[in-house]
């Protein structure tokens, strides 16, 4: 058991003790005192520098953890965005492609439309001759057969 003196005192902090000198012919229990009391400062010290180590050991295994899961979360993340940049690229390019492909069907069909709008316009020109030509035909037809008989040209004045 220990004994304590009532002469040394441990002072606020429990780092210091503080000593007083005893005159008493007792100085070995005095200094055997002392020795159980620097012993029990030691003991406490090294049993709060064992938890102050062990909390810290638990704290770094902790923060260790939390890097090893946020890591996972970041190469995940990364992951994700490549791959959706990558979907992007895909579905930006099929729609380029896309619109190429509508733009040379918009220049074609523009093509035939311009070829059919030539064809229109010769078809009514090759009309407009036929018409003449018809008609010049028709006063080719009227002067010839009237000329031979006067009579049905005088028929022919009366009804036009």
């Amino acid at each position: 058991m220990v004994q304590r003196n009532p002469r040394a005192s441990i002072g606020r902090n429990e780092n210091v003790l503080s000593f007083a000198r005893s005159a008493a012919p007792d100085s070995a229990s005095t200094a055997l005192n002392l020795v159980y009391q620097a012993a029990e400062v030691f003991s406490g010290m090294e049993d709060h520098a064992r938890e102050t180590e062990a909390r810290a050991q638990s704290m770094c295994k902790s923060a260790v953890e939390r890097l090893k899961i946020a890591e996972k979360r970041i190469e995940t993340a990364e992951r994700e965005r490549r791959e959706i940049i990558n979907e992007a690229e895909y579905k930006l390019l099929d729609a380029s492609r896309a619109l190429r492909q509508a733009q040379s069907r918009i220049v074609a069909a523009e093509d035939k439309l311009t070829a059919v709008e030539f064809r229109a316009q010769a078809a009514e020109a090759e009309a407009r001759e036929a018409k003449q030509a018809l008609a010049l035909v028709e006063e080719a037809i009227r002067r010839r057969l009237l000329c031979a008989n006067p009579e049905a040209d005088s028929r022919l004045n009366a009804v036009a």
